[in-house]
């Protein structure tokens, strides 16, 4: 960042921030990064490439000043991978990240508060991480980490939504008992419960658009191929870019989950672990995305994002939005992740087609005014 004349600093949540100043020194300004950390046996551009995406922005720059400094952010924890808690990075910028987060603790005991000492960070500084009050918003690039793209045959859509998401743990217990010994009807098999649980869930999503609900996490007990299962634990992961859609679906799968354990002779009880309310991206910006994406001769595209990204967590704070690129085969957080260079090409086009607007934009320059 330094040879495209941006001031670098690494702030105490190990967020990378490049400042690239305005036309006039006090200026505005506007946050355009991403992610820098990944999934175990992961791609290589979910969210590393929505940084290198706006530091090409600043290259075609050339050192042409615009009425808005750009601030390129690489956050430094999105995933949750360590600490089981994501969004480290940038909760740090809208002043979320507290005490109860920095004690939270990894698969070796280390809390978020020690990782961060031990990179050479002092936590009593984080709070000079948060943004300043003269921030006009965030833009993210990010590969769409999905088929939908790729199904129209477009390659980039304006975010209008982030879903909202649920997480929750459910566990289902019977009564052990010998595989060969015990007739069919005479059992309380935890797992057989389970699947027809998962089975509702499946039904339950397909019959709502944009619904999504996952079973992706099973673990049984005694877990032996001859004795019957006396606890089956389960994870469900159900999203939409309704709040109230998504939180009626998971009332619908708790009710069959109750009414499957006791028609078994089964117990069953749940946990909730996550309800994240979805988040609208800022209108104004949507619509500039959009209009940037015509000018670079593709068809207008608006999407909800399934997957949770910074952007959410900076929309609590500032006026935030999303341009997707489309990810061939819809696969990402696995090695055959890629993006089209042609897309890219794309992308870098309508982020300068953006800037460009927003530099000359009336509404953008009273926004400006009030920062």
């Amino acid at each position: 960042m330094e040879p495209l004349c941006a001031e670098v600093r690494v702030d105490a949540a190990g967020n990378l921030r490049g400042f690239y100043s305005a036309a006039e020194p006090r200026a505005p300004c506007l946050l355009i990064g991403s992610h820098l950390d990944t999934v175990p046996n992961a791609g290589a551009y979910d969210g590393v490439l929505g940084v290198v995406l706006a530091l090409a922005l600043l290259e075609e720059l050339q050192g042409r000043r615009l009425p808005f400094g750009i601030e390129v952010v690489g956050f430094s924890e999105e995933e949750g991978v360590r600490f089981g808690t994501p969004f480290i990075g940038s909760r740090a910028l809208v002043g979320r990240l507290d005490e109860e987060l920095l004690n939270a603790h990894d698969a070796q005991g280390i809390s978020v508060r020690k990782a961060i000492e031990d990179f050479g960070l002092n936590p009593k500084e984080i709070s000079q991480a948060e943004l300043k009050n003269d921030t006009l918003g965030y833009i993210e690039l990010h590969i769409e980490q999905g088929p939908v793209l790729e199904t129209l045959n477009q390659p980039l859509a304006a975010v209008e939504a982030i879903a909202g998401q649920s997480r929750l743990e459910f566990t289902f217990r019977g009564r052990a008992n010998h595989a060969g010994t015990t007739p069919m009807d005479l059992r309380c098999d935890a797992i057989a419960g389970a699947a027809e649980w998962i089975s509702t869930v499946e039904r339950a999503a397909q019959a709502v658009p944009g619904l999504v609900a996952t079973v992706g996490k099973i673990e049984a007990k005694p877990g032996a191929v001859n004795v019957i299962a006396a606890e089956a634990r389960l994870s469900l992961d159900v999203r939409h870019s309704a709040d109230d859609i998504r939180t009626r679906t998971v009332g619908e799968c708790i009710r069959e989950a109750q009414q499957i354990a006791a028609r078994r002779g089964l117990s069953v009880r749940d946990t909730t672990l996550l309800n994240q309310r979805a988040v609208a991206m800022d209108p104004f910006l949507v619509d500039e995305i959009e209009r940037a994406i015509v000018k670079t001769r593709c068809k207008p595209c608006r999407m909800v994002s399934g997957a949770g990204h910074d952007a959410m967590i900076l929309a609590e704070k500032v006026p935030a939005a999303m341009i997707f690129l489309r990810t061939p085969g819809g696969i990402s957080h696995d090695p055959a992740e890629s993006v089209a260079v042609e897309d890219v090409e794309k992308a870098i086009e309508c982020g300068l087609h953006l800037l460009d607007q927003l530099a000359a934009s009336p509404e953008f320059q009273k926004r400006m005014n009030r920062a």
